[in-house]
């Protein structure tokens, strides 16, 4: 069968708790990026949701990393955190300004991360959703929307999501709601409830059923285990990419556990 590309990473690589633990004890910091890159296909950038960077910042980082090895990155604070989210042009205009596009082909899913305060109202939110390009300088984009509310855990927000072919992002969580409505031709997840006391953040058999649950997606089906906000419908089954992310609270075995997961993927 016929399946997408699955990638597990982690957040970040600039992590003083790996330095001897993930990193080699003697490796220079400006060699950190080159290292993890190398030992998971895909990072999840958090730093571009505090700040703006520059293009020449995005051209290193695409330049330090393998071919294959895809970034995925998070849209700037100030657009996610307007009270009104239809009126959100002029900031994502500064965040594209920073020169995103500079990734090129290791330019991922961009992922727009809403407070847990925020609620679903589903008309401002198409309003958000309509300011979403298609592209930008010529690269091709795929956006992901990370809410973090109750009140989006309902049919008209996975309809809005498929409507725009924008990812609605599995986030497993102990407080944020958990949607596994695949909305888009990709599918994107964060786990969040790994331990730093395990040495793979997460216990053995539980990365074999999120190796599976991948398995699932990246063939076009769905999890049975997983929560829907609309089980009534689904989007048409046909191979998707995968992009998950080990993400928990400490998150130092947070890179182990995405090796360890793609190891048992590369098992199969």
């Amino acid at each position: 069968m016929t399946s997408g590309t699955i990638r597990a990473g982690m957040g970040g690589w600039t992590f003083e708790p790996w330095e001897g633990t993930f990193y080699p004890e003697d490796l220079p910091k400006k060699q950190q990026l080159h290292y993890a890159s190398r030992m998971v296909p895909t990072i999840e950038i958090n730093g571009t949701y505090y700040r703006g960077q520059t293009p020449e910042t995005f051209a290193k980082w695409a330049a330090d990393t393998p071919d294959g090895f895809v970034f995925s990155v998070k849209g700037n604070r100030f657009v996610t955190n307007k009270k009104v989210l239809a009126e959100a042009g002029e900031s994502m205009k500064k965040f594209w300004d920073t020169g995103v596009h500079e990734l090129g082909d290791r330019l991922g899913p961009v992922v727009w991360q809403f407070a847990p305060t925020k609620k679903f109202e589903p008309d401002d939110f198409e309003g958000f959703l309509k300011l979403l390009p298609a592209k930008t300088g010529g690269v091709p984009l795929r956006h992901v929307l990370e809410v973090r509310h109750g009140s989006f855990a309902v049919p008209e927000f996975v309809a809005l999501a498929r409507k725009y072919g924008a990812a609605i992002c599995y986030a497993q969580h102990h407080e944020y709601p958990e949607i596994a409505d695949v909305t888009a031709d990709f599918v994107y997840a964060r786990l969040q409830k790994g331990e730093d006391t395990i040495p793979t953040a997460y216990p053995a058999e539980e990365l074999e059923r999120w190796a599976e649950r991948t398995r699932v997606w990246s063939e076009g089906g769905q999890p049975r285990d997983l929560p829907l906000a609309d089980p009534s419908s689904a989007s048409p089954a046909k191979p998707r990419d995968v992009f998950v992310y080990i993400i928990h609270e400490g998150k130092i075995r947070a890179p182990q556990g995405a090796m360890a997961l793609m190891t048992l993927l590369q098992k199969a």
